[in-house]
């Protein structure tokens, strides 16, 4: 068992610039187009994981506050839904230019409150930035439809329109791209938003919403609140028959009860939940290409993504030369403050985070998979968890029915393609699969057989803000970015005449 380079040095520059980026974003609630503080005078801080440092205070919403955001959005939504697309196109298209021009401010706040490196948070602001420019261009192409009746006695009209204020709920994962996936479509469709922004990392949206103001969009389109009460402050504004749509980003267990929640008022709703991606090696596979896919795949934001590869499942007949080099690459991850030059591989979002990590490499190993490298938390402050290879991983284990959140590969050997494919789908999630296969017929065969809402194909990435992002069975329900996820804010309003030509 080898151990992963750590780093831990930083410059003075750096920190000095960090204060100044942090010292830049507002900390309270917006609603009405105001930053306020919360009703109660509450707040909460804001950590940096990689130190346990405190970076900000941010006001923490009640639910009285929830109910004045929500308000807010209702009394705005006439007006912005009956302003011309053209209009909210250019507001959003203004705000994706201000991203885009504080690149560097969204990304330190990124890797200061979440922990992934600077270059994955730039990485995110180009990703997250793309939903505000592909939605400002979708608002001036929402459809409609004229046809006649198959009677022949009338013609149909089917008008769209935004099915009014929304309550989005984000993760801490991705603080930008879930934000922005959300607000983009929404109010390109002419909905108002009431946004909740996960509290272990509020300042990236925050900061946001300042953008979104400058860039002119109107009072209470878009209201923000803060809160470390999720539940609570949640609870009235679903339950308020204002409310029309509801869409969430995060675990399946908390998407199951909001959904419980917002039947009671037959909301609209998008659950992008959990996620447990098979990564399918074959036989025929190119060995480097699935190696440095698979490392995308797993590493990638710490291992914090619902879309990170979760079950490795490696044909016999590569399997060895594969876990090899991908271990082999695993080792070159450097492990220190995503601030910190040369760093590849930052922090776990807290200590819950790395106690599940080692837990889950503990009951793997205990049940007789191989620890080829890592599985230890690493000896300096912060909420440090050293990359991970587990082989031979046997059935029953936790790592393989647990949503791992972190840096551990976890490979199981399979023999035939049916095999592959079994194991791929003998899960209650469905959000992404990878393969890896120069068989043409084979890819086809597995974008069909595989229980996928996603299928990254000899790819290790497949989020694009121009398709359609999102899982099936207990992944969750609709679909986010290309044109299928304004459709998520619109409704239809269908209107017969009589025939026009009739005596």
């Amino acid at each position: 068992m080898t151990s992963t380079t750590t780093s831990t040095t930083s410059t003075t520059t750096t920190v000095r610039d960090e204060h100044v980026s942090v010292a830049d974003v507002p900390t309270g609630l917006y609603i009405g187009g105001s930053w306020r503080p919360a009703s109660g005078g509450a707040t909460f801080p804001v950590r940096d994981p990689s130190t346990g440092a405190v970076l900000a205070e941010v006001a923490d919403a009640t639910p009285e506050d929830g109910i004045a955001a929500l308000d807010a959005a209702v009394a705005a939504q006439e007006g912005w839904a009956s302003t011309a697309p053209r209009t909210r196109s250019d507001v959003l298209r203004r705000a994706f230019d201000l991203v885009h021009e504080h690149e560097d401010d969204l990304a330190a706040l990124m890797t200061l409150e979440m922990g992934k490196p600077l270059a994955e948070s730039r990485g995110e602001v180009v990703y997250g930035g793309e939903f505000l420019r592909w939605f400002s261009e979708e608002a001036v192409r929402i459809h409609g439809d004229y046809r006649t009746n198959p009677e022949g006695t009338g013609r149909g009209i089917v008008l769209r329109r935004p099915v009014g204020p929304v309550y989005a709920i984000t993760p801490w994962n991705f603080p930008l791209a879930m934000a922005t996936r959300k607000i983009g479509p929404a109010l390109a469709a002419g909905c108002t938003v009431v946004l909740k922004p996960a509290d272990l990392t509020p300042l990236t949206t925050l900061f946001l919403v300042e953008l979104f103001r400058r860039a002119g969009l109107p009072d209470g389109v878009l209201n923000v609140v803060p809160s470390r009460d999720a539940k609570a402050l949640s609870e009235p504004i679903i339950a308020d028959r204002r409310l029309r749509k509801l869409t969430f980003t995060g675990s399946t267990p908390v998407g199951s009860a909001l959904l419980k929640q917002a039947a009671d008022n037959v909301l609209k709703t998008s659950m992008e939940l959990g996620g447990n991606a098979p990564l399918l090696v074959f036989d025929d596979a190119d060995l480097d290409e699935a190696v440095a896919a698979a490392m995308q795949a797993k590493f990638r934001n710490v291992g914090e993504a619902c879309t990170a590869a979760n079950r490795f499942f490696v044909q016999e007949g590569i399997a060895d030369a594969f876990t090899a080099a991908l271990t082999a690459k695993v080792e070159e991850l450097r492990v220190g403050r995503g601030t910190e030059d040369g760093t590849t591989l930052g922090p776990l979002i807290d200590d819950r985070a790395v106690d599940k990590a080692a837990g889950l490499v503990d009951d793997a190993v205990e049940r007789g998979a191989t620890l080829v490298t890592g599985g230890q938390r690493v000896d300096r402050p912060g909420t440090f968890y050293a990359p991970t290879v587990l082989d031979e991983v046997q059935p029953g284990s936790d790592v393989l029915t647990t949503e791992i959140f972190g840096p551990v590969v976890s490979i199981t050997r399979f023999t035939t393609e049916e095999e592959g494919i079994r194991l791929a789908n003998d899960t209650e999630y469905g959000l992404v699969a990878y393969a890896f296969t120069t068989d043409f017929r084979r890819g086809q065969r597995l974008a069909e057989r595989l229980e996928t809402g996603m299928l990254g194909l000899n790819t290790g990435v497949v989020s694009n803000a121009a398709f359609p992002f999102g899982g099936v069975k207990s992944s969750g329900l609709g679909r986010e970015g290309s044109h299928e996820g304004i459709e998520e804010y619109l409704e239809s309003v269908y209107v017969l005449t009589p025939d026009p030509f009739a005596a």
